[in-house]
């Protein structure tokens, strides 16, 4: 399975901080928003991932994140000119994929918890269909809400109903199979002359192949798209960290204990920190583990 991080729009929520870069790079306490997508791609056990944004900012995305190839990973770029919907990613990822099974992840959505690594892996492992992840929310109406049967079986997902049936919010997360670039490439514009992500989710639904998974107490999702949200995520992320004493989205910690990469190259990665905070993590987690 491949992954892709959607980090396009302008992000005019956040105007006017979002005027000179890309919402996705903006810092959530202290990595860059991308950080936390990105790892949890790397969590479920995905290697490849393509990084779609804007013609304007790619090229910063590409600055930080390289090719991945000191993560064990494999990055590559591709832009969106215009916001014309979420399911457009994967006609933009068609030869990405080249037929392969993919997940995407909106790249200001991030998620937390324990037991949340075997939740991505057990997704990815499934070849049929499409997962979604479900969290029930006090503000349906601004999200896709999913509608179920009363065996739990998703019957319909309605995109900001005005008389949302249920509080199930359909989190920016989603796992398909290899039929995925084929049904959006089937779909039309909505009223609104988008690719609808949600559109392409019913697809799946009317099939009898779409599967809901609940985010249990204890999983945190939080959406960082307005200032307010945006602080909320960085004290929740600061509190966690200061709390915990471990960090959250490190990238190379992932990396290194999913064996992506070895005991030295982990050191070079901590070394090139120099002395900041973040460096004497990773160089305490390598004096800690070896």
């Amino acid at each position: 399975m491949k992954g892709i991080i959607l980090a396009g729009g302008s992000g005019t929520r956040l105007h006017p901080a979002t005027l000179a870069v890309s919402k996705q790079l903006l810092p959530v306490y202290d990595k860059p928003m991308v950080y936390y997508p990105l790892s949890v791609l790397m969590l479920a056990g995905i290697r490849e991932v393509l990084v779609i944004s804007t013609p304007t900012d790619l090229g910063l995305f590409e600055r930080l994140l390289k090719d991945g190839g000191d993560l064990g990973m494999s990055f590559s770029y591709a832009a969106q000119a215009q916001p014309n919907g979420l399911a457009e990613a994967f006609i933009i990822a068609e030869a990405f994929l080249n037929g392969s099974p993919a997940s995407l992840i909106l790249g200001d959505n991030i998620f937390y918890g324990a037991g949340l690594s075997e939740v991505l892996r057990s997704a990815r492992e499934r070849t049929t269909g499409c997962t979604l992840f479900g969290h029930r929310v006090d503000d349906p109406e601004r999200y896709g809400v999913a509608e179920l049967d009363a065996a739990g079986n998703v019957v319909n997902i309605e995109e900001k109903p005005a008389q949302p049936k249920t509080q199930i919010a359909v989190t920016g997360l989603y796992f398909y199979d290899a039929n995925v670039t084929a049904l959006a490439k089937s779909l039309r514009p909505s009223a609104r002359g988008e690719l609808e992500i949600t559109d392409l989710n019913n697809l799946y639904v009317r099939r009898g192949a779409c599967r809901l998974e609940m985010l249990q107490r204890g999983m945190a999702w939080l959406d960082t798209g307005t200032p307010g949200s945006l602080l909320e995520a960085g004290q929740f992320v600061q509190v966690l960290q200061a709390r915990q004493g471990m960090q959250i989205a490190c990238l190379e910690e992932i990396a290194w204990r999913m064996k992506y990469i070895e005991a030295e190259a982990f050191e070079k990665l901590a070394a090139a920190y120099g002395n900041c905070s973040y460096g004497a993590y990773l160089r305490g987690l390598l004096t800690a583990l070896t």
